[in-house]
């Protein structure tokens, strides 16, 4: 795989514990300090009332760090190309659609339906964030971040403009999380462009490696990391947050992990 180089100039994040980029980058930096709390999902931003009213968990998600990411990238949402990438998509429409599919009363409601579709949250960014321009939408299960990640690197470095990248995973409810036991919500978002900006924070530069992922030994945000596929990305945002130069390797596929190097720019 030829290596494929970008520059970082905003990132989202949410999880548990983990409120957004400003307070929870001291907490990857010093672990000690983190408690790890349910994740808070703020109301969805941007969208008018009959659309807010029928959003899931996933939608709130990509949305809050979405933002986030732009905001502090100083670019308008609205211009970005978006990659979105989640193991599973909303989990608990899913449960809601599988109930009511086991009762008597067989209609489905048309707002489970067209919530059910794995990209609805890239609709709902183009709503809020009056975004035209293409987006597209990956499912790799475990592995969803690194594709995800390796989709929105591609499209850079081919098309030379900026893509945000946005990876989520949310819960499902009981019985499916028997099947699927992710615990919480965990989104990152990730502003990329292919030259380097004055607000540039770091620059990337990705390929495929067989070398081990990298873990965070001695941390409760280890547990975080390899129970939500989107927290594969930690690793890299603990990089990225003490601001070191240095090389990363995330999960991916069995045999394939994704090895970034990690240069700051400031």
């Amino acid at each position: 795989m030829t290596p494929l180089t970008v520059y970082v100039e905003g990132i989202g994040l949410l999880g548990p514990g983990l409120n957004d980029w400003a307070s929870g980058a001291p907490l990857l930096v010093d672990a000690s300090s983190y408690v790890r709390q349910a994740t808070v999902l703020p109301a969805p931003a941007g969208l008018p009332p009959a659309e807010r009213r029928r959003t899931g968990e996933i939608v709130k998600l990509a949305l809050a760090v979405g933002f986030e990411a732009t905001a502090r990238s100083g670019m308008s949402p609205a211009t970005l190309p978006t990659v979105f990438a989640s193991s599973g998509g909303d989990g608990h429409n899913c449960h809601e659609i599988c109930l009511t599919l086991a009762s008597d009363d067989r209609q489905l409601s048309p707002t489970r339906f067209h919530n059910s579709v794995h990209n609805a949250a890239a609709g709902y960014w183009s709503i809020a964030a009056g975004a035209t321009p293409s987006s597209n939408v990956v499912c790799a299960y475990d592995a969803s971040f690194a594709a995800g990640l390796l989709e929105a690197l591609t499209q850079v470095v081919v098309d030379r403009t900026a893509v945000l990248l946005l990876a989520c995973d949310v819960s499902y409810p009981e019985p499916l999380h028997t099947k699927r036991p992710i615990p919480d919500a965990f989104g990152v978002g990730l502003v990329l462009t292919p030259g380097r900006r004055e607000s540039s924070l770091a620059r990337l530069t990705a390929t495929l490696t067989n070398a081990p992922a990298d873990r965070i030994p001695d941390s409760p945000l280890e547990a975080v990391r390899a129970s939500i596929p989107a927290a594969r990305s930690l690793p890299l945002l603990l990089r990225l947050a003490r601001r070191e130069a240095g090389h990363v390797v995330i999960d991916y596929l069995e045999t394939q992990r994704v090895a970034i190097e990690v240069a700051p720019c400031r």
